[in-house]
């Protein structure tokens, strides 16, 4: 059953699912709980998931013990996965948007948002997963003299941000309910992925 027009979104919700997820996936497998939780959640639980990976998949390429083998396969995994965060990005707008017309809004003359909720949910991602690796190196062991204390300022700054953003989603989504505001759905249009408009994969080898 998917929730009331008023609560399909929450931003606190979402940012405490983002965290207490992101601590999950450190100690077991990553993968989407089997959880009784709406369409819309369930996409941005999916799309926190790909940027778990694609950040971790990005750290294993910077590793300096990568082979040429290693960042090539590694290469190939990132333009996956960062192709299914923008899609599932996308696809939290237009469940969105969906719901909206039930309701006849978003109101067409209302003041235009150049920033998509679902924009906004792919931030609120990448801040839990910088303020979790930033907790994590408060707490490193043996870690240089200052190192403890110049990530306690780093998370602080980075719960700023993310408490800021929650506020300016759950404002966006109020003001549409309104109709003082509206958004659309912007398409990333991604041309690397598609081998029809990537020169690189449709031109002749050399």
């Amino acid at each position: 059953m998917s929730l009331p027009i008023t609560t399909i979104l929450s931003a606190e919700e979402i940012a405490l699912q983002h965290d207490r997820l992101t601590v999950l996936w450190h100690e077991v497998q990553s993968s989407v709980p089997q959880e009784r939780r709406s369409e819309f959640l369930q996409t941005v639980v999916s799309q926190h998931l790909a940027n778990f990976e694609l950040w971790h998949t990005e750290d294993e390429a910077r590793s300096p013990h990568a082979t040429d083998h290693d960042l090539a396969k590694m290469k190939r995994a990132i333009d996956r996965i960062n192709q299914r965060r923008n899609d599932l990005a996308e696809r939290c707008d237009m469940l969105l948007l969906d719901h909206l017309r039930a309701l006849n809004l978003p109101n067409p003359k209302s003041e235009l948002h150049s920033e998509t909720p679902g924009l906004i949910i792919d931030r609120l991602s990448i801040l839990a997963l910088k303020l979790f690796h930033t907790q994590e190196e408060i707490d490193r062991s043996h870690a240089p003299e200052g190192h403890a204390e110049r990530n306690r300022q780093r998370f602080q700054i980075l719960k700023d941000q993310r408490d800021d953003l929650v506020g300016c989603l759950d404002r966006l989504w109020q003001q549409t309910l309104a109709g003082e505001r509206q958004f659309k759905l912007y398409l990333q249009l991604k041309m690397y992925n598609d081998p029809s408009l990537n020169p690189s994969v449709y031109k002749p080898g050399k």
